[in-house]
């Protein structure tokens, strides 16, 4: 692994969920699955990571959105099927890579709302210390 696991994840707290994810790769196509969703970035599951430092389009495919989102990443961190330890999996940790503000921020109103989906109002509100955007939840 290339470094520690807290100091690797950057984006904040992260939702479990399992999206399918597409990607090419030297002109071959790839479907893998998400293990868990930040709004910072995502883990992809695989026993082929691509090398740390490659930038690369990928679609997440969102059983709610009627087309999956073309997103931009970056791998941060990997792990190799021989370096897996513990209930751990093969895989690599991905950063999105946005072209302006305004598509950071429609990703991140995606994710969150991913993230509401999958935890629920309460732990979501727990988890970030703020109610997601649109609720209706008073804040703390």
């Amino acid at each position: 692994m290339s470094t520690d696991s807290k100091d690797r994840r950057g984006g904040g707290e992260r939702a479990p969920i399992e999206l399918k994810v597409e990607y090419k790769r030297l002109n071959s196509f790839f479907a893998d699955y998400t293990k868990n969703i930040s709004r910072g970035g995502t883990f992809i599951r695989t026993e082929r990571p691509l090398g740390i430092g490659t930038e690369f389009n990928f679609k997440l495919c969102v059983p709610t959105l009627e087309n999956p989102l073309v997103l931009r990443g970056k791998v941060q961190w990997t792990v190799a099927p021989d370096e897996v330890v513990d209930d751990g999996e093969p895989g690599m940790g991905i950063g999105f890579v946005y072209g302006s503000e305004s598509e950071r921020e429609r990703i991140e109103a995606i994710v969150e709302n991913l993230m509401v989906d999958s935890l629920g109002n309460v732990i979501y509100e727990k988890l970030m210390g703020k109610p997601p955007r649109g609720s209706q939840l008073p804040p703390k």
